[in-house]
């Protein structure tokens, strides 16, 4: 007796149907195939306790199992419930009707009881564009498949239940998900708040354009100066996601499987900080079985490298591309994959081995020949895609004592989304850009004019403080977002001026 039962893959970020056949015929034997891995091939022992433990029979015929399409490679103990289901099925212990309606996935526990799995709001997007009426899958990951709206979801507890709910034997009631209530009650919760950081104003201006804009920032200081708390903040005051960018990225953290015990959807920004010692593959993903790397799961949200000349040449340098496309793909052998990396990089470094300003009379001093070293651990092409080189001084002790609190988060980002709504309707009729830092050559010509008067004060700018030719349209972009947050539809020279200062490590003779 032949039956189909159908569940999903995944090929980077998004899934695809897969089909279950399984035939019971005469004889006796167990044969699975369509390129299983060894935690699929495992599942006949799961599946032969979990029913015998809810009174249920495992035939003792010649079982054979293709999962198709049978040339891409099934990972994972997701498939568990759903063979034990087409089993069920052939051996005509189940009703097969509501098979070819719904996905069946999850892993079984000896007893019967579902696990939770990864990757369900990928699926759960692809069963209903291919048509299907709803999904059943462990009640954990339930919530997450319920943010596609018009679709069934039950979250099942286990075998039992998925049983009566295909023999009808039971009621079962569709998980709804109300995401707009979802998102009016996590708007402005915030892990840190830019309230509790005193002083520096200077960098939180900075830190403030970066996010308005979508710029990519280094911060220079010593130790101590609060580099590290104030990159922490930084996705407080970035403009809320949209439902798309919000789906978008838990998709991402989905198939990594970072949602579990979570609320489904996920909201706030990622704020990635791997440490120095990470691998190109860890950074940018793929692997054996390939994973999303630490620049995807940061995708929409902030990855902050601190003390970043610590960090391999190498792993540095496979964030060049990333960083100007947007998305990274990764070629091997048996396949090539596709993964979103639309981020902001927030870097970190003291301006010295010594870990102190060079000019500082107070410290002990690095020589001019070391400081070079240490700064050349950094190429060029990446500093290039780095809008902001901001110095982080340490804060005296009158203001680190000063009890007035600072300006929340909350009032930094309403400016802040003031200037990306600007930008929005700006860039409408762009596929690929959203805000100014996303700008290529064309885009820069048409929206970054300079009068007569600004084009002076750049070029004696760039000539007095040996700025390199790298840093023009740095300045230019940077300049644009300036003038989004004070509402000017042209750039003036005060946007310039405060442009230029943001580009430190562009001086000659900054050491």
């Amino acid at each position: 007796m032949l039956e189909k039962v159908y569940a999903a893959a995944f090929l980077g970020v998004d899934a695809t149907i897969i089909t279950i056949e399984v035939n019971i015929d005469k004889g006796v034997g167990y044969h699975l195939v369509g390129l299983p891995d060894n935690a699929v091939k495992e599942s006949n022992f799961r599946i032969h306790a979990a029913l015998k433990n809810n009174n249920l029979h495992f035939p003792g015929k010649k079982i054979t199992i293709n999962m198709a399409p049978a040339d891409m490679r099934k990972e994972g103990t997701s498939y568990d419930i759903s063979l034990a289901v087409g089993i069920l099925a052939a051996s005509k212990q189940v009703n097969s009707e509501k098979l070819k309606e719904y996905i069946i996935m999850g892993e079984l526990s000896l007893d019967g009881s579902l696990q939770s799995i990864k990757g369900v709001l990928p699926i759960a997007i692809e069963a209903k564009k291919q048509g299907f009426k709803g999904i059943i899958l462990p009640v954990e990951n339930a919530k997450e498949a319920a943010l596609i709206d018009d679709f069934e979801v039950y979250g099942l507890q286990n075998l039992k239940e998925v049983t009566d709910f295909l023999d009808d034997t039971a009621i079962f009631t569709p998980l709804l998900f109300d995401t707009q209530k979802y998102l009016n009650e996590i708007e402005n919760k915030f892990s840190y708040d830019f309230m509790d950081v005193k002083g520096q104003e200077s960098v939180k201006r900075a830190l403030e354009i970066a996010a308005s804009g979508g710029h990519n920032v280094l911060l220079i200081g010593p130790p101590g100066s609060g580099k590290t708390m104030l990159a922490k903040r930084l996705p407080s005051i970035l403009p809320s996601m949209s439902l798309h960018e919000a789906i978008e990225t838990t998709k991402i953290h989905s198939v990594a499987g970072n949602t579990k015990n979570k609320e489904g959807l996920i909201l706030e920004r990622p704020f990635r900080a791997p440490h120095h010692t990470v691998s190109d593959v860890a950074l940018v993903g793929g692997g054996q079985y390939p994973q999303p790397g630490e620049i995807s799961l940061a995708h929409n949200g902030v990855l902050f490298l601190d003390e970043l000349p610590e960090f391999k040449r190498s792993v540095l340098e496979v964030m060049r591309q990333p960083l100007e496309d947007r998305e990274v793909t990764i070629s091997r052998a048996k396949f090539t994959i596709t993964y979103p990396s639309s981020f902001m990089l927030m870097a970190s470094m003291n301006p010295s081995p010594s870990g102190d300003f060079i000019n500082d009379d107070n410290k002990i001093q690095s020589s001019s020949l070391e400081v070079k070293k240490y700064l050349n651990k950094i190429s060029g092409p990446l500093l290039d895609r780095i809008d902001l080189h901001i110095e982080v001084n340490p804060v005296p002790f009158d203001k680190l004592s000063n009890e007035i609190p600072a300006e929340s988060s909350k009032s930094i980002k309403e400016r802040v989304q003031k200037a990306r709504n600007i930008q929005t309707k700006r860039y409408a009729d762009k596929d690929n850009i959203h805000y100014n830092a996303q700008m290529d050559v064309k885009q820069i010509k048409q929206y970054c004019k300079l009068t007569s008067e600004t084009k002076n004060l750049l070029k004696k700018a760039m000539e007095s403080l040996n700025l390199s030719a790298r840093a023009y349209d740095r300045i230019l972009k940077v300049s644009r977002t300036i003038a989004d947050l004070d509402s000017s539809e042209n750039i003036q020279s005060q946007h310039i001026a405060e442009a230029i200062q943001y580009r430190s490590l562009d001086r000659e003779h900054w050491i």
